[in-house]
Formats: C-alpha cells, structure tokens, sequence
C-alpha cells in the first residue's frame, strides 16, 4: 500500500480550521479515486519532546504510488490541493511513499 502523509501546522484559528477540514477537505479528500483508506490524529499532535508545531496529521492509503499519483492528479484530487489553499494557511507539508515489510 502507498501512503500520503499530510502534516497541518498549527492555525491561528484552530476551530475554523477544525470545521473546515471536516465539513469541506474531509469529503473532498474522500471522493479521490482509488483511496482505501483515510486516518487523521485525534488530540494533539506531539513530538518526542513534547508540543510540536502540527496541529493535525492525516494519512491517506492508496494501493500503489501510480494509484496514489493519479488520485492526485485528477479533478478530485485538483480540488483538494486547492483546498489547502483556502485553510491550511499556517503551512502543510506533503510526503508519500510505498509500504515495506519491517
């Protein structure tokens, strides 16, 4: 399986922010193609130390890269990316990779 981290910074306003992601990015982000599976942190996301500077992590599972790529670069996939723009204002970052055996 392939995985799409998304790591939210934390926002100045955490409840817009909050009932954005799951009133407008949660659908959006639950019609791309080929998505298998969609998980997102519950309470506060932390770091080794402690705090860290995200407020919420989500992890979106595809069956391959090309699966996870092409969800991306679809009209579905457009949408979300726009979205970013319009909430995730403090910063995201994006990572993807394939599962491995450990």
């Amino acid at each position: 399986m392939a995985r799409l981290v998304v790591m939210y910074r934390t926002p100045a306003d955490a409840g817009a922010f909050d009932r954005h992601y799951r009133e407008t990015h949660i659908p959006l982000a639950n019609n791309l193609p080929g998505l298998r599976s969609y998980e997102i942190s519950a309470g506060p996301v932390l770091a080794p130390g402690g705090a860290s500077d995200y407020h919420l992590v989500a992890v979106l599972g595809f069956d391959d890269i090309g699966a996870l790529q092409a969800a991306l670069g679809s009209p579905e996939g457009a949408a979300a990316v726009a979205d970013l723009e319009i909430f995730a204002t403090a910063g995201v970052e994006i990572l993807m990779f394939d599962d491995a055996p450990a």
